[in-house]
């Protein structure tokens, strides 16, 4: 790593890291959006609380912010807070696979330690592209999209004719370079009748795979009534094993799993509830939250973000992007305040 890059300070003095850390061993996450654009338009999209492709192809005068974080600011903030106790760190999109950037920030991350772990969420058309310096990064593990089984349902929920092969083989690509990787399938009317077929494929090829049910947003919201909920899938998976257990870990929302045959299946169940904290408790838009406070969200125009539904609790962090240490600090400051209730 260059001079430029170098660690930061991990607790700057004067800051109460105490929410951030007990945050962190809560399961909580960090996720690191690489920018808006994708190449295919999954009408649910949310794009970590930016403009989403579905809305900017619609109507062109809706604009993704622009971009401020350069590769340094990338590995300076995601530095900062692994050394301040955080755990889990997602890299996402858009279609993290598109931005120059996702490649400069991956070669140059420090090592996630034994307790992290650095993963990567993508649609799977890019990985085989881009396999051979993704074979140098250091990624405990990849998780493909698979919300469709057929170019059908594919061209229903994402609005592109790549075809269900080129997002198969990503898969392929991915088994062949990772160690681990893992499935993400949204339950929707669109794909309910392949549900079955996705585990089917997830268990042959033995790849943990997780069923969500849809978070709901502004973005997708004339279109709610495509959610299913998971009653069926939960269901279907008691009947293929008596291995389950629930975990309610304290961030988001709690989930099922169950073990098939040696295979990780979770399933994100709304009706085990969801994690708020102190800011929660008078939020205007509580009753439409199905997630709680579940992730940390560094978004492309040097935002922080810790709430999905709430653009107003959103830090501004480009005033202070020449300065790591107090960075870092501001971060911490916020997440306690949210924890807190005192934004």
């Amino acid at each position: 790593m260059n001079a430029s890059l170098a660690r930061t300070p991990a607790a700057p003095e004067g800051v109460d890291w105490t929410a951030f850390r007990n945050y962190a061993a809560l399961r909580g996450q960090l996720r690191v959006s690489f920018g808006p654009q994708c190449n295919v338009a999954c009408w649910f999209c949310h794009n970590e609380g930016d403009v989403p492709p579905p809305v900017t192809r619609a109507d062109r005068t809706q604009r993704p912010r622009g971009r401020a974080l350069n590769a340094a600011h990338y590995v300076s903030i995601v530095t900062a807070l692994m050394e301040a106790g955080l755990k889990r760190v997602l890299f996402t999109g858009g279609e993290p696979l598109i931005s120059p950037m996702t490649r400069q920030v991956l070669e140059q991350l420090p090592p996630a330690g034994p307790d992290g772990s650095y993963a990567l969420i993508t649609n799977g058309t890019r990985v085989r592209a881009n396999r051979d310096w993704l074979r140098r990064v250091p990624l405990d593990k990849v998780k493909v999209s698979l919300h469709y089984f057929s170019d059908e349902s594919l061209y229903a929920i994402a609005g592109t004719r790549l075809g269900i092969a080129a997002v198969l083989d990503g898969i392929e690509a991915a088994r062949g370079i990772f160690e681990r990787v893992e499935l993400n399938c949204l339950l929707l009317k669109e794909n309910e009748h392949e549900v079955r077929s996705v585990l089917d494929f997830a268990l042959e090829r033995r790849l943990p795979v997780q069923f969500i049910e849809l978070v709901g947003t502004t973005f997708n919201e004339g279109r709610a009534t495509s959610a299913v909920p998971a009653d069926e899938t939960v269901a279907y998976l008691r009947t293929l094993t008596s291995d389950e257990h629930t975990e309610v870990v304290g961030v988001g929302q709690g989930r099922r799993v169950f073990r098939v045959e040696g295979v990780e299946i979770d399933v994100i169940h709304g009706n085990l509830g969801r994690h708020h904290v102190g800011q929660c408790g008078t939020c205007p838009v509580r009753a439409k939250c199905v997630e709680g406070f579940w992730a940390l969200r560094i978004d492309h125009g040097g935002g922080l973000q810790p709430c999905l539904l709430r653009d107003d609790l959103r830090l501004d962090l480009n005033p202070l992007l020449a300065a790591p240490d107090r960075l870092a600090a501001a971060i911490g400051r916020h997440t306690t305040a949210f924890t807190e209730g005192t934004l």
